[in-house]
């Protein structure tokens, strides 16, 4: 099968991106598939996966690229340009942030009926808003901390801050990888955090801090894999936590209990089906000491690096990563032909 890979892009969270990419392209070229891998930041630039080296492409912080975008953007449009010229059987994309995981490329690929692997543009747009993505939970009974959405120019009420309660987090209300995340504790740490947060948008959300037990559950297919406790080494599950090897502790399967591993995969699950979410994807929880959880997003494109959470799961059942990769790519497919 011929399968174009989307890879890098313009976010903060392009490094992550190159990994993830390089990775899945290795697995599909070990399937037997044909596979061109192309850098949508540089338009149809291909990269050879077999032949470069991933060991050191993330940092310590995340890409600063985003510096560029407002020159690199369009070029998504050399991308797709390319495959109308080099027509694929599929695409998979492998970006994380900005127009490949918010939506804009998914209508793109939708309007020129170029099919792909994941969540379509609306599911998209919403998993990375994550105040539209609250909001959704509510209503369809999936637990979420309370929160604030500020805007850029603007500062929350002293009452509003004192009704959530500190510590709070700060963060982008359309990011990902903790990129501009802050854990506030007082009232006067408020402005800074803010304006860190608002260099990656002109939106920010002010959530509750709930203490407790990181967990998050992978989605193949609908359906909830095992679940997973994140124990970073400094307390939080920040960028470096999440990318540098031995900076974190994965418990797989998470040891919790029964009754509340499976209320979290169910309310996984109805969080995944309540965006209209397709083919695979990660909720992230906080799990108190008293059993309560709240789900904090929803993860349209989940990394694939050799740290990721979604391949530590399906090892659990005995799916391989180049196994994942298939069975993704074959959830895909069936959407796009039900009869087959």
């Amino acid at each position: 099968m011929r399968i174009a890979v989307l890879l890098g892009g313009t976010s903060a969270e392009r490094d992550v991106s190159l990994v993830t990419g390089i990775a899945v392209a290795r697995a599909l070229i070990a399937l037997g598939h044909q596979v061109r891998a192309i850098d949508c930041a540089y338009g149809d630039r291909e990269i050879d996966p077999q032949a470069t080296d991933v060991e050191h492409i993330i940092g310590q912080t995340p890409s600063e690229i985003e510096r560029q975008r407002r020159q690199l953007d369009r070029n998504i449009l050399s991308t797709v340009q390319f495959l109308l010229a080099e027509p694929v059987d599929l695409v998979f994309i492998a970006l994380h942030g900005g127009y490949g995981e918010n939506g804009q490329l998914q209508a793109l690929l939708e309007l020129l009926q170029i099919p792909f692997v994941g969540s379509g543009s609306l599911a998209s747009a919403l998993g990375m808003n994550k105040h539209l993505s609250k909001v959704i939970f509510k209503s369809q009974a999936v637990p979420t901390a309370p929160w604030l959405l500020v805007r850029k120019g603007h500062l929350p009420r002293a009452e509003q801050l004192e009704n959530l309660g500190f510590p709070v987090v700060v963060k982008p209300n359309e990011q990902g990888s903790t990129v501009g995340l802050s854990v506030v504790y007082r009232q006067d740490e408020v402005p800074e955090a803010l304006n860190r947060a608002f260099q990656y948008g002109p939106k920010v959300l002010v959530e509750k801090y709930i203490p407790g037990k990181e967990i998050t559950a992978a989605i193949l297919d609908g359906g909830s894999l095992p679940l997973i406790e994140i124990v970073p080494q400094s307390g939080l599950y920040d960028y470096q936590a999440k990318y540098q090897k031995g900076k974190t502790e994965y418990r797989v399967p998470a040891p919790l209990d029964a009754q509340i591993t499976e209320q979290i995969q169910r309310a996984a699950e109805r969080a995944f089906a309540a965006l209209g979410c397709a083919d695979y994807a990660r909720v992230d929880f906080r799990l108190q000491d008293d059993g309560q959880f709240y789900c904090l997003e929803v993860n349209t494109l989940p990394g694939m690096t050799p740290t990721s959470l979604v391949p530590k799961a399906a090892a659990v059942l005995g799916l391989s990563f180049n196994q994942l990769i298939e069975k993704i790519v074959q959830t895909a497919l069936k959407r796009y032909n039900p009869s087959a």
